[in-house]
């Protein structure tokens, strides 16, 4: 059984056949093919798969669920002109990118750190 989900994924409105039991980061790297989200463990708990201004493990997250939401990928934090984000570009200059696996899961997660405004305690933020 095929459903639609009808999305906005990084601003741009999505509308596209899934299977309702398929992983939110099935839909994203298959059927969208963003590949800047990642599988790791497939059990949401190493956040190579965060996705969205909320961290969300997309690995656990049944695409069906997105059904009228906007989804973030690291894709689509580029500008308009394909220029890194102010996040994206801090990783480069610190050199924060280890194998490269997980990374666009940190920066996800790092996006919606600096975007809540909140102080976070150095034990919330590991």
């Amino acid at each position: 059984m095929i459903e639609v989900l009808r999305c906005t994924v990084n601003n741009k409105p999505v509308e596209v056949g899934i299977d309702p039991r398929e992983s939110l980061a099935d839909v994203l790297r298959e059927r969208l093919g963003l590949t800047s989200v990642k599988k790791g463990c497939e059990v949401g708990e190493c956040g190579a798969c965060t996705v969205d201004g909320t961290a969300i493990d997309s690995c656990i997250y049944l695409g069906v669920w997105a059904q009228g939401k906007s989804i973030l990928t690291v894709e689509g934090l580029q500008d308009a002109d394909g220029g890194l984000s102010p996040i994206q570009r801090a990783f480069v200059e610190e050199a924060a990118v280890q194998c490269g696996f997980c990374t666009p899961g940190i920066i996800m997660s790092a996006v919606e750190i600096v975007g809540s405004g909140r102080q976070y305690t150095r034990d919330e933020l590991r």
